[in-house]
């Protein structure tokens, strides 16, 4: 029997526990994991040094510094952001399944019928904390971080897409995984998956 395609997107918060759930997501499905990782297989296939391409990995486009000819930009935040689309939507469309962190992902493949859309958020308290554990930092600085990670998100996602970032109307669930953990959430998750794969056709 045919394998039928799934597509999970996940777009999270700062200091939510979203990439190591959508990790966990990705064993579980014993899934291709897509993140920083995406421009190390772009690098490659364009053969082209990676470390030219991480600096501008999910950062919004720099108004004063760039501008667009005939349609084309000499934005590298919107070259490589592009690219990483055009990545993603070559591997959908031969039919490839995966697991997606960010990267507007919910919406540039929002017309395969297998695309799963989720958003994971937190409580501000369980996000500093996580933060500030991870990184060895203060609460204070841990809330920094997270505001400036999340506003540098916002703008990104909201440059490529119409509908804007964390907004519950863009995903097909948004879940707080504050209430039940890292585990518990990506338990739950996976209820929902499971139960989703079996409406596909």
């Amino acid at each position: 029997m045919e394998k039928k395609q799934v597509i999970i997107a996940i777009g999270r918060e700062y200091g939510s526990g979203g990439h190591a759930i959508a990790e966990k997501l990705a064993e579980r499905f014993e899934l291709p994991f897509y993140d920083h990782n995406l421009l190390d297989e772009i690098a490659n296939e364009k053969n082209i040094d990676v470390n030219n391409l991480q600096k501008y990995d999910e950062v919004p486009r720099n108004r004063l510094f760039s501008r667009t000819v005939k349609g084309y930009s000499n934005s590298p935040e919107e070259v490589i952001a592009n690219m990483q689309f055009d990545f993603l939507r070559q591997k959908a469309e031969a039919g490839n399944s995966f697991v997606v962190v960010g990267r507007c992902a919910e919406t540039i493949l929002k017309d395969y019928k297998g695309l799963i859309s989720i958003f994971i958020l937190g409580d501000m308290d369980k996000k500093k904390a996580r933060v500030a554990e991870i990184y060895n930092m203060s609460e204070t600085a841990a809330e920094s971080k997270i505001m400036r990670h999340d506003k540098k998100r916002k703008s990104y996602h909201n440059y490529y897409c119409e509908g804007k970032w964390g907004d519950s109307r863009n995903y097909d669930l948004t879940i707080n995984s504050s209430k039940m953990g890292i585990e518990g959430t990506k338990d739950i998750l996976e209820e929902y998956i499971k139960g989703r794969m079996e409406t596909f056709d």
